[in-house]
């Protein structure tokens, strides 16, 4: 298998969409929602995409590479109108939305339609949408492949388009076998669009499993944090952190703040915990029901609610533009991670700011990111007398919250027992379509399948 071509950087790219060659209903999509300059992704991938070729992009979140995959799928959709036409993979359920709205909008002057197949909502409702044979489908792997398998006279043969977006993420999330499952059923002429941040030796593999005699196209692939961030690190002592996280949010009240937790029951413990404490927080974790999830990134994009508290589903992908702090509660084990965090504020051109607590635990964690990033942080400042001062009522909203958390888990029955004292402790916070790809389910007879 040959190496990925690279792309030519010795002409000067294209200035405007028009000179890349969009035609009229996307130029007028574009116009509409101010996309008047294309980014340095879409102006290298654009051109290639085009002629038609397979495309390996690497740019980090944020860089415009919804669009960068999608216009061209759109530009062919136009030529070539037919339901199950392109299929989008996307590692977290909101991700999913989030790229089926930017296919709307780009696709409106076209009348596009677009399904989100994700786990956590009704199956019969979307096998009903998918029957309607809508242009677009963008999925989480596992809920696709449950569709594919049990789902009566659905199948992706005619597919002329595959998108793995952030697909790093997608393997890092053990999403593997449900990717290898996929591409059995689907039709090798097609044209295939990988999109990563970074190039694993999983993204590797994946890309000679799936692409034919692709293209390269590369835009800031090294790691790094935009110079609009001002980073910060607070040395707290571990038995202190919850009363050190109000203490923030008490100086930081007006602004608008994620908070990032490493687990999904400090994500609900700190989130109830703030708000008995008078603060308006709202968490968002992989064990929500979607509608909850939904309704917790509408708030807080809103400005109803000025709080959120998540772990890494959130880190990636999520288009808030209006995030002013972001509080690493638990610091990340992985660089990489640190960086799609704190990538959620300072956007487009604003500036932003990023805590980070550290505990005497997590010190070569900051040397490391700091030396990723080759940026050393500075130390916020605090008033030892007054977060001491916070004490006592931060320990009984503590106790209150874990005692709230125990009574849901006992309500919830044996399902949630296990999780009295821990609420799902692994490091990383999976959406439960991975489990449900793996449950076995009475399966429709099909030829073939």
């Amino acid at each position: 298998m040959p190496s990925p071509e690279e792309a030519s950087t010795s002409t000067t790219p294209p200035e405007t969409f028009k000179e890349l060659g969009l035609i009229d209903p996307l130029l007028e999509a574009l116009d509409k929602i101010n996309f008047t300059k294309p980014t340095e992704i879409q102006q290298e991938a654009l051109p290639h995409a085009l002629e038609g070729r397979d495309i390996i992009g690497v740019a980090e979140t944020g860089s415009g590479k919804t669009a960068a995959f999608a216009l061209p799928i759109l530009q062919k959709l136009w030529d070539e109108p037919k339901g199950l036409f392109a299929c989008i993979l996307a590692p977290t359920r909101e991700l999913a939305y989030q790229i089926a709205q930017q296919f709307e909008s780009l696709g409106s002057a076209m009348g596009v339609r677009s399904l989100v197949l994700v786990g956590g909502m009704d199956r019969m409702q979307q096998a009903v949408g998918l029957a309607k044979r809508p242009h677009i489908i963008v999925a989480t792997p596992g809920r696709l492949n449950d569709h594919l398998q049990n789902t009566k006279g659905f199948s992706l043969r005619s597919l002329k388009f595959l998108v793995m977006d952030e697909a790093d993420r997608l393997l890092d999330m053990d999403f593997g076998p449900e990717i290898d499952q996929i591409l059995k059923v689907i039709p090798k002429e097609r044209t295939t669009y990988l999109f990563s941040a970074t190039m694993t030796t999983k993204v590797a593999k994946l890309q000679r499993a799936s692409l034919i005699n692709p293209i390269r196209v590369e835009v800031s692939s090294k790691y790094q944090t935009v110079s609009t961030l001002l980073q910060y690190y607070l040395l707290v002592p571990l038995v202190h952190k919850d009363v050190h996280l109000i203490y923030l949010a008490n100086h930081l009240a007006s602004n608008s703040i994620m908070i990032f937790t490493r687990t999904v029951h400090d994500a609900q413990r700190l989130s109830i915990m703030l708000r008995s404490l008078g603060f308006p927080a709202v968490p968002l974790h992989g064990q929500l029901s979607q509608s909850q999830r939904l309704g917790a990134l509408g708030k807080f994009k809103s400005g109803d609610r000025k709080l959120l508290v998540a772990t890494d589903v959130a880190s990636r992908g999520l288009d808030l533009p209006s995030v002013d702090i972001v509080i690493n509660f638990d610091i990340p084990t992985h660089s990489k991670d640190y960086i799609h965090r704190v990538g959620r504020t300072a956007r487009a051109g604003r500036s932003g700011k990023s805590i980070t607590m550290v505990t005497q635990y997590d010190v070569e964690l900051i040397q490391r990111i700091e030396k990723v990033i080759d940026k050393k942080m500075e130390l916020w400042p605090t008033d030892k007398e007054e977060v001491m001062l916070l004490k006592e009522r931060v320990d009984e909203a503590a106790r209150l919250a874990i005692n709230e958390l125990k009574e849901e888990a006992k309500a919830a029955g044996g399902k949630k027992r296990r999780r009295e004292d821990g609420f799902g402790r692994d490091e990383r916070d999976r959406d439960d379509d991975v489990v449900e790809a793996g449950v076995p389910r009475k399966r429709h007879s099909k030829k073939g399948r």
